[in-house]
């Protein structure tokens, strides 16, 4: 008998993505369908960007974790459109992500988020504040562009002097 595909999506729920642990692949929105065709599960991933270093962990996880359940059918597909975006990340991770250090994606800033607000911001017309995770303080200045992995951004509050990484929109 086939498990049931909320199930599945239970079971995804519980993988971890590889470089931000405290979240799982349903967290971050890169697991975009599950379903049985015929006697064989397929689950189509989308990953964060086309050369995310993590994706073949991500895939291997994802195969090991449904194989764990019993699963002896299973084929992974990539779905490169539409792109992913930060916008897919769910609120539960933003949360999790900012308990964890790391200051999440600003809602509506991904390439598919609210265009006006994307175009005044690409424009130089509208500040982009990043609050710090730790203090909440929105007086912080980014050090560089690259973070500790190519999603993320350095940035440092100048209220409690920590550094942090921001999870930059996409």
């Amino acid at each position: 008998m086939q498990p049931a595909t909320d199930q599945i999506w239970h079971w995804l729920a519980q993988v971890p993505d590889p470089e931000i642990p405290v979240i799982s692949v349903t967290d971050l929105g890169i697991i975009r369908d599950v379903a049985w065709q015929d006697d064989t599960l397929v689950v189509t991933v989308t990953p964060t960007y086309s050369g995310c270093p993590a994706t073949s962990v991500i895939n291997l996880d994802i195969e090991t974790a449904l194989r764990g359940h019993g699963i002896d059918k299973l084929r992974l597909e990539r779905r490169l459109s539409p792109a992913w975006t930060t916008d897919w990340v769910s609120p539960g991770a933003r949360d999790k992500l900012r308990a964890y250090g790391i200051a999440p994606p600003i809602d509506g800033t991904a390439a598919d988020g609210v265009v006006a607000g994307r175009i005044e911001r690409l424009a130089g017309r509208s500040n982009l504040a990043i609050a710090c995770p730790r203090c909440d303080s929105e007086r912080t200045e980014r050090i560089s562009q690259f973070g500790s992995t190519p999603c993320k951004a350095s940035y440092r509050c100048t209220e409690c002097l920590e550094p942090f990484d921001y999870f930059k929109c996409i």
